[in-house]
C-alpha cells in the first residue's frame, strides 16, 4: 500500500530544521514538564509504599526484559531517521518486517522461558507475572516504531510525546494507586500492561499506518550499513546498564539493589527531564544538518550550553538536598542508606549530561563506528571496576564505578573537537561554577532545615534565586541571547 506523499515528506531547509528544532525542544521540554511532575511525585508515591526490596524486584526485572529491546529492530530506526535521502514506503516495510521476524520469536522464546528466569532470580509469582507483562508490552512498543519515525524525521515532537504523556500518566496512576493498597510488586503488572496498549492507540491515532510487511534487498543493505553498528553500540550500552543489573540482582541482596535504584532513578531524573528531550530532537536535527558542519557545530554549542544550564543544578541540588528530605518526608528514612550512592551516581549523571549529547552527534553525522569504539572502553570499565569496587565498598561500589566510568567521558569532547568546529568549556563554565557555589551553599544550610517541611521550601526557592543570579552575573549576554533565538524561531512560521 502506498503512503501519502505527506507522511514520506521531510523537513526541508536548514532554516526549517532549526525551527522545527527549537519548536520540539520546546514542546517536549513543556509538555514533558507535566509528566516528569506526575513521574516525580508518583516515585516518590511508590518508594513511600513499597519496602525497597519490592523496588529491587521490578529494578530487576525491568532490566532484564530491556536486554530484549535491543535485539528487536538492529539499528533500522535509527537508520531511517539518519538517512540523508528521502524515506521510501519499501524502507519503511522493510523495517517493519525485519523487525517482527525479530520479535515475535523473542517474545514466544522470553515467555517460554520466564519460569526458569524467575526461579535464577527467586522471583515470587508477583514477579513472574511482571516479568510476562514486561514481555507482552515489548511486542507491543515494537509496533509503534514506524509511526513514531515518520513523526520523528518531520521533527514533529509536539505529536509525539503525546502517547508518552498518556502511557506514564495511566502507569503511574494505576501503579501508584495498586501500590496504596498494598499490592507490593503485583501494583506494577497490570499498569505495564495497560500502558502498552494505550500507547499503540494513540500514536496510530497521531499518525495513522497500515503494517505492510515486505523486505527489498537494497533497502535493507543500506539501513543495516548504519543499524547494524548503531544497534551494537545500544548493545554495549545495556550489557553496561541492564545487563549489570540483572548481575547486581543475584550478587546482592534485592533490598540493597533497591537502594541503587533508588539512588540512580533520583540522580539521573534531570538527565530524563530535560537532556532526553534534546537528544530526541537533536537526532534527527543534527542529520539533517550533517552536510553544514559550521552550522551543527553551532547547533552542538547551544545544546551543551542549555543542558549544563539545567541539569548541573537540577543534579546537585537533589544530592545537597537528600539528605534533609529522607528526614522530613513519611517512611522515607529508610531510604537513608542510599545517600552515598546518589552521590556518586550525581557523578555520572553530571558528566552524562555531556557525553550524551556529544555521542548523539557522533551518531547523526555517521560516525557509528567512533561511538561504538567508545562504548566498548565505558562497558569494559564498567563490568571491571564494579565487582572490584563492590568487594570493597559493598553495593556503594557500584555506583563508585559508575562515577569513575563516567569521568573517562571526556575522551569524548576530543574526539568530537577533530570533526566539528565546537567549544566546550566555555559554554559550561558558567553553568558548572554557578552551580558550585549554589550546591556548596544549600549543603551547608541543609541543617538548618531541621525536620521543617517549610524550611526546606525557602531553601529551595532561595537557591533557584541564588542559581539564577550568580549565572546572570557570568553569561548574562549569552542567556539573553539564547531566550531571544527560541522566542524567534517560536513565533516564525517555518
Amino acid at each position: 500500500m502506498a503512503l501519502e506523499e505527506e507522511q514520506l515528506q521531510d523537513v526541508g531547509s536548514s532554516e526549517e530544521v532549526i525551527h522545527r528544532a527549537a519548536t520540539g525542544v520546546v514542546a517536549l521540554t513543556s509538555r514533558t514538564l507535566f509528566l516528569q511532575i506526575v513521574t516525580f511525585a508518583a516515585t516518590l508515591l511508590l518508594t513511600v509504599f513499597l519496602e525497597p526490596q519490592e523496588y529491587g524486584v521490578f529494578f530487576v526485572v525491568t532490566a532484564v526484559v530491556n536486554f530484549l529491546i535491543y535485539f528487536s529492530d538492529i539499528g533500522l530506526a535509527a537508520a531511517l531517521i539518519q538517512k540523508k535521502e528521502k524515506l521510501e514506503e519499501e524502507d519503511l516495510a522493510t523495517t517493519f518486517t525485519i523487525q517482527q521476524i525479530l520479535v515475535v520469536p523473542l517474545v514466544v522464546v522470553s515467555l517460554a522461558a520466564s519460569s526458569r528466569i524467575a526461579g535464577f532470580y527467586n522471583l515470587s509469582t508477583d514477579g513472574l507475572a511482571l516479568m510476562r507483562a514486561l514481555i507482552v508490552a515489548f511486542f507491543l512498543s515494537s509496533l509503534k516504531t514506524i509511526p513514531s519515525i515518520l513523526l520523528e524525521r518531520r521533527l514533529q515532537f509536539n505529536k509525539l510525546i503525546i502517547p508518552q504523556i498518556v502511557e506514564n500518566t495511566l502507569f503511574y496512576i494505576i501503579a501508584v494507586y495498586l501500590a496504596w493498597k498494598g499490592s507490593g510488586v503485583a501494583s506494577f503488572t497490570a499498569a505495564v500492561l495497560i500502558r502498552g496498549v494505550a500507547g499503540v492507540i494513540v500514536i496510530y491515532i497521531l499518525q495513522p499506518w497500515i503494517p505492510n510487511f515486505a523486505i527489498k534487498r537494497s533497502s535493507a543493505k543500506k539501513l543495516l550499513s548504519f543499524g547494524v553498528p548503531f544497534q551494537a553500540n545500544s548493545l554495549l550500552a545495556l550489557v553496561k546498564d541492564d545487563l549489570l543489573t540483572a548481575y547486581l540482582g543475584k550478587v546482592l541482596p534485592l533490598a540493597e539493589v533497591g537502594f541503587i535504584g533508588w539512588a540512580q532513578r533520583w540522580a539521573l531524573m534531570p538527565l530524563r527531564f530535560f537532556s532526553d528531550s534534546v537528544i530526541r530532537v537533536t537526532f534527527p536535527a543534527y542529520s539533517r544538518l550533517q552536510d553544514n558542519k559550521e552550522q551543527l557545530g553551532k547547533a552542538v554549542e547551544k545544546s551543551l550550553f542549555a543542558i549544563a544550564t539545567v541539569v548541573f543544578p537540577s543534579v546537585v541540588g537533589i544530592v545537597s538536598l537528600a539528605p534533609s528530605l529522607t528526614g522530613i518526608i513519611p517512611r522515607y528514612e529508610k531510604w537513608q542508606p542510599a545517600l552515598i550512592s546518589l552521590t556518586l551516581f550525581g557523578v555520572n549523571a553530571l558528566w552524562a549530561s555531556l557525553s550524551t549529547t556529544l555521542t548523539n552527534t557522533l551518531n547523526a553525522i555517521g560516525k557509528i563506528k567512533t561511538s561504538l569504539q567508545l562504548m566498548i572502553l565505558w562497558t569494559a570499565l564498567t563490568w571491571g571496576l564494579t565487582p572490584l569496587l563492590i568487594g570493597v565498598f559493598g553495593y556503594n561500589g557500584v555506583a563508585l564505578a559508575s562515577a569513575l566510568t563516567a569521568t573517562s567521558s571526556v575522551i569524548v569532547v576530543f574526539v568530537v573537537k577533530r570533526l566539528l568546529p565546537i567549544s566546550v568549556l566555555p559554554n559550561i563554565t558558567a553553568p558548572l561554577i554557578s552551580t558550585a557555589i549554589m550546591g556548596t551553599t544549600v549543603y551547608a544550610l541543609s541543617p538548618m532545615v531541621n525536620g521543617s517541611l517549610m524550611r526546606m521550601g525557602v531553601l529551595v526557592l532561595s537557591a533557584v534565586i541564588l542559581y539564577a543570579s550568580l549565572l546572570l552575573l557570568f553569561a548574562k549576554n549569552k542567556v539573553f541571547q539564547e531566550i531571544g533565538l527560541i522566542i524567534k524561531y517560536l513565533r516564525k512560521k517555518p
